[in-house]
Order: C-alpha cells, then structure tokens, then sequence
C-alpha cells in the first residue's frame, strides 16, 4: 500500500525543489501531449525554453520580448501574493487589470491632444485606483456580509470584460478609427505613452515598476508588522485573531493592494505594448499571475523568476506556434501543466510517501 505520513514540520528542501520538479514533469507531460498532436516534442520544448533566448536567429527579438511579458505578471502576481498568503482568494485580477487600463486610458484621452509632463503620471495614479476600487467590491462585500471573494472578484472579470467591450466600441472609439472598434493608438501620443526607457532591451515603466514591487514585497514581508500579520494570518488564522489582527482591515488592505497593482499593470501595458483600448485587450495576464505567484511559492524573488520562466513560454509558445504549427490551445494547455503539476508534488514539502501497511496502534 502507498500512504502519506505528514510532516512535523514542512521539508525545506521539498518547498525549494518541488517548482523545478514542476517544470521538468511539464516538460515530459507536454512533449508527451505535442507527440500525440504529431509534432516532434524535443523540437517543441526546443523551440519554447531555448530559441527565445539563443536561437540567433530569434534572439534579437525574442529577448527584450522577455522583460515585456514579464512585467505584468510580476506586478500583478506580487499583489496577489499578499492575499494568498493571509488566506485571501482574489480571483479577479484580470478584471482589475482592465478597469486599470480603462481609467488610465480615460485620462489620456480626455487630454488629447494636449501636451504635459503631469499626463502619464495621472493616468498612473487613475489605473492604480481603476483596480483597487474593483478589487473593493469584493473585499467590502466580505466584510460587511461574509461574501465569497473567490466567486465574487471572479464574475466581476466577466463583468469588467462587458464593460471593456462597450468602452472599445462606445464611448472610446476612435474618431478617426472608420467605425473600426478601438481607441485612438496612445503610442503615438506622447503626453501619454509608456516607452522603452533603453533602446532595445524592452525595458519600460511596467518593468521598473514590477522591480521596485519585487522590492517593496520583500520587504514589507520581512521587515513589516503588516507582513507579520499577513503571514500569521495565513499560517495560523486562530493564532491571529487572538493577538489581535484585524481580518476585515486585511482583508481591505491586501485586496486594494493586489488590486491597484493589477490596474497599474493594465495601465502600463494600455500605454505601452497594446497601445490602445480594444475588444480583445485582456490577453489572461491577471490569471496567469495566479500560476507565477505559485510557482514563485508566493515569494517576491520566486515570483520575478516565475514570472521571467512564465514569459518564456509565452514567447517561445508563439514561436512554436509560427515555426511547428502547434496550436494555440495546446500552448495554454502547457502553460496550465505548471500549475498543476506544482499542487500536485506541493504535497512532498508536507507529506512523505511510505509503502507498506500502516502500523496499528
């Protein structure tokens, strides 16, 4: 017989090993699901988690390709690390990340034309609020009537969604556009346009902002009373409320955060790789975050590596999508293998396998 036998106390070198564990048995089952598609599975996972990075003939492009990918899922898996680690569920990143692009794209249109240094730092600060005040409707409804956060932040996507849908075709469409849906390009808006910072290396106001989130993260985790009690929170919900933390106060702060973080991301990416409003803007940035801030095991410096490993894939998924003609769902179906086969050997930090019948007592 196979049993688990818990742990005293969770193995350290399981909850360090189990995420490359991950990685290598995504890398088996997804050959073994691109050889039933009829492809060749060495040159796929190739093709993903080497050309990107130095095939020479895709390097060039791929490369700065890398930090743009990754910096909205840094940033928006940092903030959803903090609710995950007090035992706060926030599901509904992704419809935070497009109220963020919304209100941040709202302020640059509402200045067009107009020129000022003071545009782009108010559509900032309108993305940051865009997402926190749609990451509020779940955390109040949780405190004042004991909502499920989960079910809550994620029908508000669907709802966000709808709203993005109306704005692209209504009230932010292009003048100019020929009836066509879409906002008018921020790109080619200066005022308020988010550039690379240095030629050639993809580097933007998104990417330095997921950095100094990484930062701030850590710290507030190791050095802060708030980081103290988010982690008391989820390590030890009893143990917290008797040495006075405050759930509902939490609950408020954790979710706002990871809310603004995920609408400054929406902000960013409006401003900069996407360049306007569309139907299609939300590309499932706020839920891929989930698997980063998992597979980073809900650590600011696992999470930009997570997030630079995620980005890989997406990267290198296109890639081998244009060069293999794998199709896009199976690349999504990979991207979703890291997840799982993470939860699934996660048990090793917390359990052992024996063999053999359990000892009666």
């Amino acid at each position: 017989m196979i049993r688990l036998e818990k742990r005293a106390t969770p193995s350290r070198f399981w909850t360090a090993t189990t995420p490359v564990l991950a990685v290598v048995l995504t890398m088996l089952a997804g050959g073994m699901m691109f050889a039933l598609l009829g492809k060749d599975p060495v040159a796929a996972i190739r093709t993903i988690f080497y050309a990107p990075l130095f095939d020479p003939t895709f390097a060039s492009y791929s490369r700065p390709q890398l930090l743009v990918k990754a910096g909205p899922l840094v940033l928006i898996a940092v903030g959803l690390s903090l609710g995950f680690r007090a035992g706060i569920w926030n599901i509904g990143a992704e419809g935070q990340y497009i109220l963020g692009a919304l209100c941040g794209a709202g302020v640059a249109l509402a200045f067009y034309p107009a020129a000022g240094w003071y545009i782009f730092p108010l559509m900032v600060l309108a993305g940051a609020f865009g997402g926190w005040a749609w990451a509020m409707i779940p955390a109040i409804l949780k405190t004042r009537f004991n909502t499920n956060e989960i079910l809550v932040s994620l029908l508000l996507v669907y709802v966000a969604q709808s709203l993005l849908a109306a704005m692209a075709l209504g009230r932010m469409r292009n003048p100019q556009g020929g009836g066509f849906p879409g906002s008018r390009n921020l790109s080619q808006y200066p005022a308020a346009s988010n550039p690379e910072l240095i030629a050639g290396t993809g580097m933007h106001w998104g990417v330095v902002a997921a950095f100094i989130a990484v930062i701030l993260a850590y710290i507030l985790l190791q050095r802060h009373m708030l980081g103290f009690q988010i982690r008391l929170a989820g390590q030890a919900p009893r143990a917290a409320r008797f040495a006075g933390v405050n759930t509902a106060r939490l609950v408020l702060i954790c979710l706002g955060i990871s809310g603004a973080l995920a609408g400054m991301a929406g902000l960013f990416e409006v401003a900069g790789p996407a360049g306007q409003i569309t139907i299609d803007f939300n590309s499932g940035y706020g839920f891929t975050a989930i698997i980063v801030a998992f597979l980073g095991r809900l650590h600011p410096v696992g999470i930009l590596l997570a997030g630079l490993l995620m980005a890989l894939t997406y990267i290198g998924g296109e890639l081998a999508q244009f060069m293999l003609g794998i199709p896009s769902a199976a690349i999504q179906a990979f991207q979703g293998m890291l997840l799982f086969f993470l939860l699934a050997v996660d048990m090793l930090s917390n359990y052992r396998i024996r063999f053999g019948r359990a000892e009666v007592a």
